[in-house]
């Protein structure tokens, strides 16, 4: 009868020792996962991880799901969840802002192409009256005859080097006896009314 004593106190204990080492093991694997949520939060907040604006809102979302009863842990969801809204509001404006440099750059290169072909027009014109014509023409977009042309002959280092400058009226003189327009509209600058005041142009 004492062995079999025994043997179920030693049973009791070896459950009772199984279920204390598991309830340990659940609070470090607990306390673990509070201490991980602390970190990548603050991560989120603190802009300082490589995630993605989804995978951050995920990391936030799976942290939630997990209802930390920590009221650090709370309140570092509620900042990450507006830091996230922050960084949705900044992407969407500089993607808002980038469509519109866009939309500049092709609106100037379609105007640029427009100039190119009338210099081409006088350059390569049948006859003097007719790239007389084209200059009369191309003239009316400038503030005056004596607007000024600059020719970029080199860039190096965000650094241009031009030719000597020019008026456009010597230009357009300079293309309807050359016969030949060998540059490309890089620049332009205009006043009030719309008219060119300046003109850059760069060796092809």
């Amino acid at each position: 009868m004492m062995l079999i004593a025994t043997i179920a106190i030693g049973g009791a204990t070896s459950c009772k020792s199984k279920k204390k080492l598991a309830k340990e093991a659940a609070a470090a694997e607990y306390a673990a996962k509070v201490e991980q949520a602390k970190k990548d939060l603050n991560a989120i907040i603190n802009e300082e991880t490589s995630w993605t604006i989804d995978e951050q809102a995920a990391r936030v979302a799976t942290i939630k799901s997990y209802n930390i009863d920590d009221e650090e842990v709370k309140g570092l969801i509620v900042k990450a969840e507006q830091k996230i809204e922050e960084l949705r509001a900044r992407k969407a404006e500089e993607e808002r802002l980038k469509r519109e440099e866009e939309a500049r750059r092709n609106a100037a290169q379609s105007e640029f192409v427009v100039l190119d072909n009338s210099f081409n027009a006088i350059a390569n014109a049948v006859s003097y009256d007719a790239a007389n014509r084209k200059i009369d023409e191309t003239l009316r977009q400038f503030a005056s005859p004596d607007a000024l042309v600059l020719i970029i002959i080199s860039q190096e280092g965000g650094v241009n080097d031009y030719d000597r400058p020019t008026t456009i009226s010597r230009f357009l003189e300079y293309l309807k006896d050359k016969k030949q327009y060998k540059y490309k509209v890089e620049t332009l600058k205009r006043d009030s009314l719309g008219k060119i005041t300046e003109l850059e142009l760069i060796t092809k």
